[in-house]
């Protein structure tokens, strides 16, 4: 349990994350090192909530007068259903990460997940313009990474094994093309290996990477010149990170993202100015505040 930096009493609004599996999240520790920075009444805290009960929990928000509220797997399309607006990128999606509740007592949900990813590549200095991106996935993460990739101009190619999905996800960026994405551990075919090397940058949206062993795409094809950008943050340096520094590529981890997307759910919250460094530390572990 992380203290927000002052005593807890009636006053003290409450935000929090709800998710199935939750216990993992880092978001207490993200949102509350800001709290404490900013000298804020407020505390953070995660609740495990079945999925049958997603869109309940939902609700409840304006019932027991929360601060917000953010959503993670598998609730965000249940928490897109039970809010009363959605924001542009949360309607395009259909998924919501991130509960506002409204004065007038409405539930605004949005989706800071692509506004954070291509804020995560703004740091590192990854254009992204008119350049061939490979996203690798097809779920909620790619799909919000493509349409944020998209709307900056890339000329972006799902790569995903279940070909429906993949061509969903592609539809959200104009001009998008599907291909393949080979089992893991599978053969590196000579059309795979094409498809790594001739990306500009590489984004890999799959949990491949989280065991610290496995990597979705044979890293041949990798070389300098290239950006390859992990969504996976535990651990931050994933297989194909650690291949693609030793070519020298640049490489990216999904730290950057978690944070900058809980920035702009925090900004939402509160109406102050997210405290970067600080929430930095705390995702790192590395919490001096």
């Amino acid at each position: 349990m992380i203290d927000p930096g002052g005593a807890v009493g009636g006053t003290t609004r409450v935000a929090a994350v709800i998710g199935d599996p939750v216990a993992h999240s880092l978001s207490p520790a993200i949102h509350n090192a800001a709290y404490r920075v900013l000298g804020l009444d407020w505390i953070y805290v995660a609740f495990t909530v079945d999925r049958r009960h997603a869109a309940a929990a939902v609700r409840a928000v304006r019932h027991l007068g929360l601060g917000g509220l953010n959503v993670t797997m598998p609730h965000k399309e249940a928490a897109a259903a039970a809010c009363d607006e959605l924001t542009p990128a949360a309607e395009r999606l259909r998924s919501v990460n991130t509960v506002v509740p409204l004065p007038d007592g409405r539930l605004r949900g949005d989706s800071t997940d692509g506004a954070g990813f291509l804020a995560s590549l703004d740091g590192p200095g990854v254009e992204v313009a008119g350049r061939a991106v490979l996203v690798l996935g097809a779920g909620g993460a790619s799909r919000a990474v493509v349409r944020a990739l998209g709307e900056r101009g890339a000329r972006v190619t799902v790569a995903a094994r279940r070909a429906e999905a993949a061509a969903e996800a592609a539809a959200l960026a104009p001009g998008a093309s599907v291909v393949p994405l080979a089992s893991p551990g599978g053969a590196s075919d000579t059309a795979t290996l094409d498809r790594v090397a001739s990306a500009d940058v590489i984004v890999n949206a799959t949990p491949l990477g989280m065991d610290g062993r496995s990597c979705p795409v044979p890293v041949d094809g990798l070389h300098a010149g290239q950006a390859v950008v992990d969504l996976v943050y535990e651990p931050r340096e994933t297989p194909l990170l650690a291949a693609a520094r030793r070519v020298g590529a640049l490489a990216v981890d999904g730290l950057g993202m978690l944070v900058h997307q809980a920035a702009r759910a925090f900004e939402q919250f509160t109406g102050m100015e997210a405290p970067l460094d600080a929430m930095f530390d705390a995702a790192a572990g590395d919490d001096r505040s």
